[in-house]
């Protein structure tokens, strides 16, 4: 046997030298790490990665915004935890954030100097400590221990007083900076200007006496001054300009691509026999910044009975403060939300109470979690300018019928590309009287027809006047009293995670909800084919659900699945339908507006009798179809949407906790947020959805995987031990033949 004796001689740096550079290379990769930093989150939803949402919200700060952290020191678990998540949360922050942003952690713990003034320094802040339990040598043990924060931007100061748990604290502190970034720091931000275009026709001005319309000359330096004033207390970010369209065909155009109210007029002749000729012209105003637009109307048409159409100039103050909701809307800032307050809709504040008697409906809850990042309007439909700055408008259990007009206000609030979302019950509960109920009776039901049917009809929806019972339902704990045990509510649905839509983002998180007194729902999918609407299913029922139809009997224990199996379906109960809308009054005349409605001083001249000449001259081309007007009614909308739910119970008390922290809640906000194109703030809120319920395997599955553990794995490894042996039995045989030959 030949051995092979040849000596490797080591570099030139020897074996001393290796180390040394050994040493070197670490140090470098270390200097590289700190300086390339770069972090991975892997958990599913990016718990631990900030959202887009508060990135934006940081990185477009305009003034200096510190946090103030008062967190004592050596903290017991798990609120130690609690102080490192902050730490690294803000850190976060200060990666995305710009120069404005700072933070500072202070330590009230112990009893030195520095101590008492950062005690003395949190209390001045309203930050008091909060008493906490801990676990030492046994024994269970309280202590007090500060554990809070302050943000302070410019003379606004917001704190959260009390931090024991990281559940939802990044959306907390997001919302709370994008309030305290007010509109100034917004427009300060701003890339650019926003644009206020006023569109006002010359030869308007010539028909404008006959039509209540004076000083049309005058409005563009009125409007002008106007803007001018409001510039100067908007940092000069507005840009006016105004348009002729009459004199300039590119503005012409302009206005009708953009749906400017447009006049038509006919040859008539006035009073001294002159005659006017037929014309056109356009009037309105529009804010536009980025790629959102608002368009205000100059002019006002009512129909009045017996007078036909009446027009009205807004007012110069009118119009101010219109046009400042306006550039509030498009830059995203104080954002209404609408709630129709009329019609017997459910009250969003709870009234007083007798001693005794139970507390009034309400959707109290929704309302506070509402306030808290948007301002709720009440509305009530008695003209068209109540819906004015509101781009999302609230309908949540009408049972009183709407008038042809207040259906009317309600399709062109949805056509100028606004978003409507109803909560629809199908019937009016009515409770029995007092010593009814003492003898253990029940409410009533009753269909309700609001005349919101047709229109949904129109829009390609159904509402189905029926109860979803559910076998897979809400279960009620009996009280020992009763026997105990479990009671199934049929009529409070639990929708399980397979029977969510996950294709939306401001959903995906979701996992399981509960309903309560729920309608199905359907699409009319041959109406919706032909038009540009795209209908998408939000939630249903499970496959083991059926209706209650007829006589309506919510008592449970009355209720029992049906023995048929051909009953049992799954039943939609949220839709989201989007794109551009058809008028419900399309080929239809304009509905009039009702006589006891909200008159206009215009109106209460006419009923008085103080008809003016001009005035009689209009009537009379409107009788005489020799005026038409075109923008004042929309037959194509905008693009728009409309949120259908057969539950309004979902918003009560009872549903909605106060926090915010329940799956419903969460879906609640996430809704309002997804109309009003905040799906980023939707998704930072329910990131850490804590609701993960464990997929019902069946009793044969959880049989094979029970086994698989007990069995399978330890002869895998088993299996795997024999593997590696042969293996290495292989590897010693061919060195034994290499070295024999």
């Amino acid at each position: 046997m030949k051995t092979d004796n040849r000596i490797v001689k080591s570099g030139p740096f020897g074996r001393y030298g290796k180390i040394l550079l050994y040493i070197i290379v670490v140090v470098l990769i270390n200097l590289v790490g700190v300086t390339l930093f770069s972090r991975f989150d892997l958990t599913a939803n990016r718990v631990y990665s900030l959202s887009p949402a508060s990135k934006e919200v940081v990185a477009t700060l305009s003034e200096p915004l510190t946090f103030k952290v008062f967190f004592s020191s050596n903290l017991p678990a798990p609120y130690n935890g609690v102080e490192r998540y902050v730490h690294d949360l803000l850190q976060e922050y200060a990666l995305a954030g710009n120069k404005y942003f700072n933070y500072q952690f202070h330590n009230p713990g112990g009893d030195d100097e520095a101590a008492a003034q950062n005690q003395e320094l949190a209390r001045s802040y309203g930050i008091q400590p909060v008493q906490i339990r801990a676990i030492e040598q046994d024994e269970v043990k309280f202590q007090k221990a500060y554990m809070g924060l302050v943000i302070i931007h410019g003379d606004l100061v917001e704190s959260l007083p009390a931090i024991t748990t990281t559940e939802g604290l990044e959306y907390k502190l997001t919302t709370a900076i994008g309030r305290m970034n007010n509109k100034i720091s917004r427009l300060l931000a701003l890339p650019e200007k926003i644009k206020v275009e006023l569109f006002l026709s010359s030869s308007l001005e010539l028909v404008g006496p006959y039509m209540n319309l004076e000083n049309l000359d005058q409005l563009p330096d009125s409007i002008s001054a106007m803007v001018s004033r409001l510039n100067d207390q908007l940092y000069n970010r507005l840009e006016f300009s105004f348009h002729d369209p009459s004199k300039d065909s590119v503005a012409a155009k302009k206005a009708l691509e953009g749906q400017i109210m447009e006049l038509k007029w006919k040859d008539f002749s006035n009073r001294q026999g002159q005659v006017i000729s037929g014309d056109h012209g356009y009037a309105g105003l529009t804010v536009s910044f980025s790629e959102r637009r608002r368009d205000l109307h100059l002019i006002s048409a009512v129909k009045v009975p017996i007078f036909g159409t009446q027009y009205m100039l807004a007012p110069v103050e009118e119009l101010e403060a219109m046009l400042n909701v306006a550039i509030e809307d498009v830059v995203g800032i104080n954002e209404k939300i609408g709630y129709l307050s009329s019609h017997g809709t459910l009250p969003l504040a709870a009234g007083m109470a007798m001693p005794g008697q139970p507390q009034p409906d309400a959707a109290s809850n929704f309302n506070a979690l509402l306030s808290q990042e948007y301002a709720p309007e009440m509305i009530t439909l008695e003209k068209m300018s109540s819906l004015d700055g509101i781009r999302t408008l609230i309908v949540a259990r009408p049972t009183e019928t709407f008038t042809d007009y207040e259906l009317y206000l309600l399709d062109q609030f949805l056509l100028q590309g606004n978003n409507l979302a109803l909560f629809y019950d199908p019937f009016r509960e009515k409770m029995p009287p007092q010593n009814m109920m003492m003898m253990g009776q029940g409410p009533s039901y009753e269909p309700v027809a609001t005349g919101l049917e047709r229109l949904l009809a129109h829009y390609g929806v159904e509402v189905g006047k029926a109860y979803v019972m559910d076998q897979e339902c809400f279960k009620q704990q009996l009280p020992p009293a009763q026997g105990g045990g479990e009671r199934a509510l049929y009529f409070a649905p639990l929708l399980e995670n397979q029977n969510i839509n996950k294709d939306y983002p401001f959903i995906k998180n979701i996992k399981g909800l509960v309903m309560i007194k729920a309608a199905p729902l359907t699409v009319d999918s041959k109406k919706l084919a032909g038009v540009d609407i795209k209908a998408t299913e939000l939630f249903s029922s499970s496959e083991r659900s059926w209706l209650m139809e007829g006589r309506i009997d919510l008592n449970p224990m009355q209720m029992q699945p049906p023995a048929e199996s051909s009953r049992f379906d799954r039943h939609a109960l949220a839709y989201l339908l989007e794109g551009s809308f058809a008028s419900y009054f399309s080929g239809r005349p304009v509905p009039e507006k009702p006589l006891d409605s909200e008159a206009t001083p215009e109106e209460e001249e006419i009923k008085g009798g103080d008809v003016k000449e001009e005035g009689k001259t209009l009537t009379s081309l409107v009788a005489e179809g020799g005026l038409e007007s075109r923008g004042v009614r929309l037959d194509k909308g905008k693009p728009g949407r409309l949120m259908v739910i057969g539950s309004a119970d979902i918003l009560r008390n009872n549903i909605v906790d106060e926090g915010g922290a329940t799956p419903n809640a969460q879906l609640l906000m996430n809704l309002v947020d997804y109309l009003n194109d905040r799906q980023d703030q939707a998704v930072l809120r329910s990131k850490t959805q804590r609701f993960n319920p464990l997929v019902d395997v069946a009793p044969e599955s959880r049989s094979l995987i029970k086994g698989a553990n007990l069995v399978g794995l330890p002869l895998l490894v088993i299996f795997a031990g024999l593997v590696a042996w042969l293996r290495r039995g292989g590897r010693r045989r061919k060195l034994r033949q290499m070295f024999v030959e």
